[in-house]
């Protein structure tokens, strides 16, 4: 997990995986370990915003891209 302890703030982005069948994401385990992660070197979540882009693939699913910016505490 990338983090620097020297710099006032972080921008990570990830990518959430909507599941095929039902509502919910299949990872979010993975973002909660990076909003984790962040706190554990003195970083805050300070702001989140999610973009979407729609599948049109067989194994469908649609994607929802996740900034999100820490702040040094």
């Amino acid at each position: 997990m990338f983090h620097q302890t020297d710099q006032p703030y972080i921008v990570l982005q990830v990518t959430l995986k909507e599941k095929w069948i039902g509502t919910g994401s299949k990872n979010l385990d993975e973002l909660e370990k990076i909003i984790n992660t962040q706190a554990a070197c003195g970083y805050r979540l300070h702001t989140l915003s999610t973009s979407i882009a729609h599948s049109k693939g067989f194994a469908g699913g649609d994607r929802i891209q996740a900034t999100l910016v820490f702040e040094k505490i």
